[in-house]
């Protein structure tokens, strides 16, 4: 900080340093004391400058310059209550001299928590006139975190965190948490001591990657993530996608990086990490990259950068994966979010719309508070909100993770009482600032001959917006995937794979999820050959009619996408009914729904000889026509392979 002091002072004074003869005492044994002591500070001798400034104060209280100087050396040494005595002494003798004394004297109260005081002085500092146009900002930066500080004190948060025990936290630093979509895994980062392979500069620790299991509500003792992730070097800020299936990481200086740090990824086959692969010179800059989340899209990533361009010295940028598994370049994430300051930590919920990111450059307690923002319709983000007193306070607060229900938080802190130097705590976060709840999807896909695992790609589409929410591919080993539901809408689920049929579910997923709200399936596709079919559960019609509803769209684009990458296959669209009304009705009903979905496809530019459209009426129910469920299941659309010609 003294730095900082000494340059707002000769900036403001003009003419004047500490260097100057013109002193505001002739007392030579104080000048002398004064002059030892600054000299001790500028060599960072702060005890030994503590000593000769006092001496300089005993000799002359009024002497100015030595009452200044000393608050910067109390300040220093974190003895703030007499810092202030001496900065308030300094002021009372030439109230006018430094307007900077109040600015100082300010921050010295934001430290303590006497944020009325705070207020009070950077009031008297940007009061001031002369003062520049830099300091005039940093002091209003300066008097909106005080004002904002008062407040959220004396209207905190509920805050009660628990350690998340011995199982997950060591004596050491532990610290950057990620969690799976069920909650069942974490992941962190552990700065362990240094073995004779750690190669990282001569440094006394490595960082590590270290993972747990949590099994009866319980986490079980964390162990390293092993090779191929965690080397002898360091690895960092980290985030593993909502299914488990990869991993972004932060990797500095290593043969291949592009600049200090760069982004890395990796991805799990069975219990298997692939060797981790750098992200490319698009995604990675010349200077600093790091601290990725990945959204629950699969192909959404924000992470924080110092590249050229942004808004302050480090920011937030964002990149999106397209289709053929590039990425984009990075876009600064803009106003809302960015400051002139430092953005760190960045967190995207797997609601995939609710950003959790540290800032000091948003009102806040005074260093780096946490602040969550929403995404917009329009794709901009909305004004950061702090999450408050005390979950962020004087300290800097980096990287919190929010549980896939939006009620619990889980970050990393040296507060009293842990079990080591930096622990993993949990708390449950109050409701105002819980992002959208998610559920999830676990399943596995097979041959449907077979019954051998099959790797599929995964999909969750809105159906009302067409928005694709979750993206993730099945393990090639055992078929598993892992994919994340967002609250509230209805989602077509898709599964496709080379050489099959596509999957088509669909869920209706209430904005009040409950702890039954996890859907689990076994998808078998079948192979594309005559006589394979697969229900259309996302056609949709109007009631009693053959008009295709809008949110049938989704569903017949990906029947179009199917056929186009098959060009040789023939279909039947065959439309059924339930049993109410007479059996005429529904023949003819079926038929029309058939002949709607064929003609839509061949406006797409399907070709019409490849496509027969059949209605079978009620004649073929897969379920009960007792209950409205099976009626339901019985009113369905089905795509099936016919023979080739």
């Amino acid at each position: 900080m003294r730095h900082i002091i000494l340059a707002i002072l000769i900036l403001l004074s003009g003419s004047y340093s500490l260097r100057s003869q013109s002193l505001s005492t002739g007392n030579k044994r104080a000048i002398g004391y004064f002059n030892e002591g600054r000299m001790k500070y500028e060599y960072r001798k702060n005890e030994d400058a503590y000593l000769m400034l006092s001496k300089a104060t005993e000799q002359d209280e009024n002497f100015y310059e030595a009452q200044l100087l000393l608050g910067d050396v109390c300040s220093d040494l974190k003895k703030y209550e007499e810092a202030i005595k001496h900065y308030q002494k300094a002021i009372i003798i030439k109230p006018n001299r430094f307007p900077a004394a109040f600015y100082n004297l300010a921050g010295i109260e934001m430290e303590i928590g006497k944020y009325n005081d705070a207020v009070m002085h950077m009031t008297q500092f940007l009061g001031n006139k002369a003062i520049s146009k830099e300091l005039r900002a940093k002091g209003e930066r300066r008097f909106n975190n005080a004002v904002f500080a008062r407040e959220a004190v004396a209207h905190p948060v509920p805050f009660t965190p628990k350690n998340l025990g011995a199982g997950i936290n060591s004596p050491y630093n532990d610290y950057h948490p990620s969690l799976t979509v069920d909650e069942a895994t974490l992941i962190f980062t552990r700065m362990r001591p240094a073995d004779a392979e750690t190669d990282n500069g001569g440094s006394q620790f490595e960082e590590d990657f270290y993972i747990s299991k949590r099994e009866n509500l319980e986490w079980l003792q964390a162990v390293p993530l092993g090779s191929p992730l965690n080397t002898h070097g360091n690895e960092g800020a980290h985030s593993i996608s909502p299914d488990g299936r990869y991993f972004y990481f932060t990797g500095c200086e290593r043969p291949e990086g592009y600049g200090s740090c760069d982004l890395y990824i990796s991805k799990r086959e069975g219990d298997k990490w692939s060797k981790p692969v750098n992200m490319g010179e698009l995604i990675n800059s010349g200077t600093w990259d790091a601290q990725p989340t990945i959204g629950p899209d699969g192909r959404t990533l924000v992470f924080t950068s110092r590249r050229a361009g942004g808004k302050g010295m480090a920011d937030l940028w964002i990149t999106y994966k397209r289709e053929n598994g590039t990425w984009t370049l990075p876009e600064n994430l803009g106003d809302s979010i960015n400051t002139p300051y430092d953005e760190f930590g960045p967190y995207l919920h797997p609601d995939g719309k609710t950003l959790f990111f540290s800032s000091e450059g948003h009102p806040g307690m005074g260093g780096k508070d946490i602040f969550y923002s929403k995404l917009k319709s329009d794709g901009s983000w909305s004004k950061p909100i702090n999450l408050g007193y005390p979950i962020n306070t004087k300290d800097d607060e980096i990287h919190l993770i929010v549980s896939p229900d939006g009620k619990k938080g889980y970050f990393s802190s040296d507060r009293e009482g842990g079990l080591g130097l930096r622990d993993l705590y949990v708390f449950d976060l109050y409701e105002a600032a819980r992002p959208q709840p998610v559920t999830y999807m676990r399943g596995k896909i097979r041959d449907a001959k077979s019954m051998n695992p099959v790797a599929a790609d995964v999909s969750v589409i809105d159906v009302e917006t067409g928005e694709v929410r979750a993206t993730t591919q099945s393990d090639k080993q055992n078929g598993e995937f892992l994919i994340s539901l967002p609250s509230g809408s209805s989602y077509a689920v898709n599964a496709e794979a080379t050489g099959y049929l596509f999957f088509s579910g669909n869920y209706v997923i209430g904005k009040e999820l409950t702890p039954k709200d996890e859907f689990k399936v076994d998808i078998l596709l079948s192979p594309v050959e005559a006589g394979s079919k697969v229900v259309l559960n996302n056609i949709f019609f109007e009631f009693g009619k053959a008009n295709l509803l809008p949110q049938s769209k989704v569903e017949l684009e990906k029947v179009f996408k199917f056929l186009d990458k098959n060009p040789n296959v023939r279909v039947e669209i065959g439309g059924h009914t339930d049993d109410v009304g007479d059996d005429a009705s529904n023949q003819v009903l079926s038929e029309k729904r058939a002949a709607s979905v064929v003609e839509y496809l061949v406006k797409l530019g399907v070709d019409a000889g490849r496509l027969e459209s059949k209605g079978y009426g009620e004649k073929m129910p897969l379920a009960t026509n007792a209950t409205e469920t099976g009626r339901a299941i019985n009113r369905r659309t089905e795509f099936k392979i016919l023979p080739a010609k």
